[in-house]
């Protein structure tokens, strides 16, 4: 199961609002890349696709499919807005390592 803490969920109503897509879902998926190999790539969505993980969190509705939920199971997203910058955070309890920066991850 994936989660969205409240702030989070805050912040994804707020941004989905502003843009006109508060009837979206919020897709989160893995891809290649970085550092360490993975990376984390939100964006909003109209509907998920029939083989597709769905999930509601905090009035969020969050879509992954089958390949990037093998990473993800677990997962809570929270939004952290700091004096390094304002961000999505993912706790992901299926990674083993980070790069320096924190931006991408590997299992």
């Amino acid at each position: 199961m994936i989660t969205i803490t409240t702030n989070a969920a805050s912040k994804v109503q707020e941004i989905s609002s502003d843009e006109g897509l508060a009837e979206q879902g919020l897709r989160l998926r893995v891809i290649g890349g970085g550092c360490a190999g993975f990376q984390y790539d939100l964006y909003f969505e109209d509907k998920p696709t029939d083989f597709d993980e769905t999930f509601e969190s905090n009035g969020v509705k969050l879509f992954i499919d089958p390949l990037s939920y093998q990473y993800l199971d677990g997962t809570e997203i929270d939004y952290v807005d700091g004096v390094h910058g304002s961000g999505f955070k993912f706790g992901n309890p299926n990674v083993s390592g980070t790069c320096g920066c924190g931006s991408s991850f590997n299992v």
